[in-house]
């Protein structure tokens, strides 16, 4: 591994919902409609540019969250914007902060998705990004005439050939094509247009797409998946990888297994950045900020909370005293380590049945909660360790939290100089470091 002494955090911010935690619309001086109200996003995006974070991120769903009623009407990301119309919005309030978006390979045409980011591109001077998605709710099917949802297998072969004609439609037109000579009348060298005519296993696309290249070649490539062939595709295409490790430990080896695979399709290991997912939470003291995050998970509703606990260590937990600590729990056929998960986290923080439902029931992945000082160290060492380039930040609550985060947290990363004090470029490429793709037709 290249020496990591001297390197430097990225930070995207995961804000479609705005905040993964089920209970962060009910926490006091939240704002309960804070993911569909632009003037609060328009705040927000804001914020994070003033803290000089790399992105804004959006995940996407392409149908409503396949739960049980009782569980859905308590749920705050029932409704969202759709998001090229929020970012194209959000693209005209700043300048710098990049701006990703998810986009699904199973339930979109190539034609579509490469002119609606080539647009978001251009209108935003180079900040777009592409989340590819192969679409894991079953629900959406049925939204676009489908019975079925596609195989597993068959959803990645076809994002796999999706990218490769996305990004040759971006390559439609050399850089200097439009020439718009006045004088002569020539708007277009003729010569400089290459039309891709793709007919592959999955996709038959003629092209030339009808929108300039990108101003960064190509939107910045995201992706998100962790099994085997999302970790593949990760490999091949990705620049920075949206994912959801534990621990430090199984952070470690999942950097380690993709970076290894970009090497092996022939990528530079600097030009694809991991970007855990991490709930953050900022206390003036440890007890402070345990005690925030208590408070955000006794707002999650008994009746949901309960029922995910018990998935999550393979026995029903109704059965138990709710504000009693949990009792011995026999092996069963759940997964190993998240039941192993749960039972160190009710030992660690001595929580009841209760508490120990609410949190797994409100937001149940990677989080750090403590002071900056106490937050920033782990950040630190899971960088110079070798377990990310950086962080996906899941916020709390809103405005409250994000405000945590943008005025302790940044402001104790950048007195260690492990995140930037200002931009440095213009485009989302720059600010990752990431080099502007050749075109593949045109010198």
């Amino acid at each position: 591994m290249a020496d990591r002494k001297d390197a430097q955090l990225h930070l995207t911010a995961f804000m479609r919902p705005v905040s993964l935690h089920t209970g962060a619309w009910r926490y006091p001086g939240a704002y309960p409609d804070a993911n569909f109200n632009l003037s609060h996003l328009k705040t927000f995006i804001k914020k994070l540019e003033d803290a000089k974070f790399d992105a804004f991120f959006m995940a996407d769903h392409l149908a409503v969250l396949n739960m049980p009623l009782e569980a859905l009407k308590r749920s705050h990301t029932v409704t969202s914007f759709e998001p090229f119309t929020l970012l194209s919005a959000l693209s005209q309030v700043t300048d710098r902060i990049g701006l990703a978006a998810t986009a699904s390979t199973t339930y979109d045409e190539p034609y579509h998705i490469a002119r609606r980011f080539a647009s978001l591109d251009h209108i935003s001077n180079g900040r777009a990004a592409w989340n590819i998605v192969t679409t894991g709710n079953p629900e959406s099917a049925k939204n676009f005439g489908r019975d079925e949802h596609m195989d597993h297998s068959d959803r990645y072969k076809r994002a796999r050939e999706f990218y490769d004609v996305v990004t040759g439609l971006w390559d439609s037109f050399a850089d200097d094509a439009f020439v718009r000579d006045v004088e002569s009348g020539t708007y277009v060298d003729p010569e400089k247009i290459h039309v891709l005519n793709h007919s592959g296993d999955e996709l038959k696309v003629r092209g030339p797409l009808n929108i300039a290249r990108p101003v960064q070649g190509w939107p910045v490539i995201v992706q998100a998946g962790q099994s085997d062939p999302g970790r593949q595709l990760a490999g091949e295409t990705a620049e920075c990888v949206f994912c959801s490790p534990k621990d430090i430990e199984s952070a470690k080896q999942l950097y380690a297994d993709i970076k290894g695979r970009a090497v092996a399709a022939g990528r530079d290991r600097e030009h694809i950045k991991i970007l855990p997912a991490a709930f953050i939470v900022v206390g003036d003291s440890l007890q402070d900020a345990r005690e925030k995050r208590l408070k955000l998970d006794s707002l999650v509703h008994y009746d949901s909370a309960i029922a995910s606990l018990s998935i999550a260590i393979g026995t029903d937990a109704a059965k138990f005293d709710p504000d009693q600590p949990l009792p011995e729990i026999p092996e069963t056929n759940a997964s190993k380590t998240s039941r192993a998960g749960v039972l160190k986290v009710a030992e660690e923080e001595g929580l009841t049945v209760r508490q120990l439902a609410q949190r797994q029931g409100g937001y149940s992945g990677l989080a750090f909660v403590g002071t900056a000082e106490g937050i920033a160290d782990a950040m630190e060492k899971w960088l110079k360790e070798g377990a990310c380039d950086g962080f996906t930040i899941v916020m709390p609550f809103l405005p409250q939290g994000l405000d945590d985060v943008c005025e302790k947290l940044v402001p104790e990363l950048q007195r260690r100089g492990i995140f930037r004090n200002e931009y440095e470029g213009v485009t989302l490429r720059e600010h990752l470091g990431l080099p502007r793709p050749k075109n593949r037709f045109f010198e």
